[in-house]
């Protein structure tokens, strides 16, 4: 009776069905279908780095222009978040992620006909940077706020960590097939990985927990599903110029943007061919990379659980403190083989790799509200327009001086900085938060 009587509250009104009590909350197993959706997606983010060698020695193309491709994609990868945040106010994550998918799927699958730079730049730059963006951490950031009010660090570090399984999964088999059949089928494998998440998405994503009849984890009564928000660029845009008149969101997207710097634009985009200028063979190097995405679903999940008990500021801190020494330390690691300290390198800055989402999120939240899935969409732009610079830097760096070492070295002081920066991001009163 007391069952009965609870359930009935907290939705609309009975279809006719006798309400049963659930065991599990719809909320985990729609972050389920989630952390699945982005994995399939995350055979993207493995390729850059595998393609270089192989495109410059088929095409002759250098790795600045090659880099140059890949700053593209990853600079649309961060600067369609916002709009895909808005959008999926405007139409569901269903429909935005399900279309995302596909545009992926046509730029990669694409790039097999090409036989021009610019073609790279259409294909890898313009397609797939727009189709990642669409349903890049706003995705997660998107899900996280509509199902959860409680648990959110721990559930935004899981799905944060579904990038790196999926790069753990990807990397070994796509270096295996830049190795023993060249990049094309590699560029196939990832158009038909995205095309296969696309069914999940359609039959198993729900918008909104109220499409349900449900209310979100952890809240005390019913949400109702609010109505569509139309224009969704003029959202975007409002919301940026209203946070952009706060301190908080540059510190936050200053601190972002050296971590898109140090990990997506540097490490992601440099360690393979780096590694391979020290004589190691490229699938070892694509191994290593793959080590640090499963160090890195430990390492965000991790912190995920600490941003739900300590002080996000502190957290940042720390983190982008230990990756800027472990980056200092790199150019004296690499190496023909794998040897211990590179082994301990690969563990530590893997744990660190994407630990900083879990907090960023939470501080965007505490100062923005029901805006932060946008904010937190243009704080992910600053990321990528910083992985972005290094991508295209990194390569001509390589193409001048023969080495990456000094990319390393200027990274590491870089992360300095963005410790510094995280402790001075104000606090918002308590009050203003339960708000």
């Amino acid at each position: 009776m007391t069952t009965t009587s609870k359930t009935a509250a907290v939705g609309p009104p009975a279809s006719g069905r006798k309400p049963t009590r659930l065991r599990v909350h719809r909320a985990w197993f729609v972050a389920a279908v989630t952390f699945v959706t982005i994995i399939g997606a995350a055979a993207f983010r493995a390729v850059p780095g595998l393609f270089i060698d192989p495109l410059n020695a088929e095409f002759g193309w250098s790795r600045g222009t090659i880099g140059a491709a890949v700053s593209v994609n990853l600079a649309l990868y961060g600067l369609t978040a916002p709009f895909a945040a808005a959008l999926m106010d405007r139409y569901g994550i269903r429909r935005v992620v399900a279309v995302a998918l596909t545009v992926i799927a046509a730029g990669s699958g694409a790039t097999v006909w090409m036989t021009a730079a610019w073609q790279l730049m259409l294909c890898w730059g313009l397609l797939v940077g727009l189709g990642s963006g669409s349903m890049a951490l706003a995705f997660a950031a998107t899900v996280t706020n509509r199902w959860f009010t409680e648990r959110r660090g721990l559930v935004s570090g899981i799905l944060t960590a579904a990038s790196a399984s999926g790069q753990l999964i990807f990397l070994p088999l796509l270096s295996w097939i830049v190795d023993r059949h060249s990049w094309r089928p590699a560029a196939v494998t990832v158009a038909l990985a995205a095309l296969a998440v696309v069914p999940f998405v359609w039959l198993l994503l729900h918008d909104h927990p109220a499409d349900i009849g449900q209310k979100p984890y952890g809240a005390k009564k019913f949400v109702p599903k609010p109505a569509p928000v139309p224009g969704a660029a003029r959202r975007a845009l409002t919301v940026l110029a209203s946070a952009a008149r706060t301190g908080p969101f540059w510190l936050l997207a200053g601190t972002f943007a050296i971590c898109g710097a140090s990990t997506n634009g540097l490490i992601q985009t440099h360690f393979v061919p780096a590694s391979h200028d020290h004589g190691m063979p490229i699938t070892t190097a694509a191994s290593l990379l793959a080590v640090i995405g499963v160090f890195d679903v430990v390492g965000t999940v991790a912190s995920g659980w600490f941003t739900d008990r300590f002080d996000a500021r502190r957290l940042l801190a720390v983190y982008y403190a230990l990756r800027g020494v472990s980056l200092l330390f790199l150019p004296l690691l690499l190496a023909p083989s794998v040897h211990p300290p590179m082994l301990l390198f690969i563990v530590f800055y893997g744990l660190d790799w994407v630990a900083t989402v879990p907090p960023t999120l939470a501080l965007c939240r505490e100062h923005y509200g029901d805006d932060s899935p946008i904010v937190f969409g243009w704080v992910l732009a600053s990321h990528q327009v910083g992985a972005a610079i290094v991508a295209f830097v990194g390569g001509l760096a390589r193409d001048t001086f023969g080495s990456y070492d000094v990319v390393w070295l200027a990274s590491g002081a870089l992360c300095a900085a963005a410790a510094l920066m995280a402790l001075v991001i104000r606090k918002r009163p308590a009050v203003l938060t339960a708000s």
